[in-house]
């Protein structure tokens, strides 16, 4: 008990500070991809229920893409498709060696487009879900497109998507331990970097469990909380 308190401690030796650095990283990049990803997801979901034929088969193919290849498979390519054009179009001026992206810029475009596909489908079947009664109303009042799809559309697709909505960031979280393959110090990486150092992968593997665990439950109440306000 004494070595684990002393492992994972902040005192000297102790690796307690960089594991909580590297979860603020997890955190940062969860985030920020969530956010995106929301963004994503909208579009996409704009184009999927719009009446425009092009943008349907662009969403349609964008969400068939990114949910039929392996979460891994997308940040591979992204970004080292990504280093290589770039390194190619360093050559051009130039440059002579190999150009990475990013790390966390990367990872967090790669799981925003992964989970934009998952969120254009939730939010699709959110909107086929409402009731058009409300819609025709809209109409019947002369309500523009845009009071339309603030006041009466959006409420009540975010009211419908949420429980969906909570899924994916919990798809999020998880999948921010695969951007350590790119290079990203984050909570898993970190766990693996303890783990070698000290030769005790059962003490950092279990404190890197945990604190994922401290993330979801904090952020679980966050959405059920959400859920009993819309509910209303």
């Amino acid at each position: 008990m004494i070595d684990v308190l002393h492992l994972l401690g902040f005192g000297e030796g102790g690796w307690g500070k960089s594991l909580l650095s590297a979860t603020l990283v997890t955190l940062l990049l969860s985030l920020s991809s969530f956010s995106v990803g929301i963004l994503f997801g909208g579009v996409i979901a704009t184009f999927r229920v719009g009446k425009y034929r092009i943008l349907n088969i662009f969403g349609r193919s964008y969400c068939t893409l990114f949910r039929g290849i392996p979460d891994l498979l997308t940040i591979y390519l992204l970004y080292y498709g990504g280093s290589i054009l770039l390194t190619s179009t360093g050559k051009l001026f130039g440059w002579d060696g190999f150009i990475g992206l990013p790390t966390f810029a990367t990872g967090m475009l790669a799981l925003a487009i992964i989970s934009g596909a998952y969120l254009a489908e939730i939010f699709r079947g959110a909107y086929l879900a409402l009731d058009k009664g409300q819609l025709e109303a809209a109409k019947a009042l002369g309500l523009p497109k845009w009071p339309t799809l603030r006041f009466v559309i959006m409420p009540q697709v975010m009211r419908l998507a949420l429980p969906g909505v909570s899924n994916v960031w919990q798809l999020i979280l998880k999948d921010s331990a695969l951007i350590s393959i790119i290079g990203l110090v984050e909570l898993m990486r970190q766990a693996q970097i303890g783990a070698g150092s000290t030769r005790e992968p059962f003490v950092f593997y279990i404190a890197a469990a945990c604190l994922y665990l401290v993330i979801t439950v904090l952020t679980g109440f966050i959405f059920k909380y959400a859920e009993r306000r819309t509910s209303h």
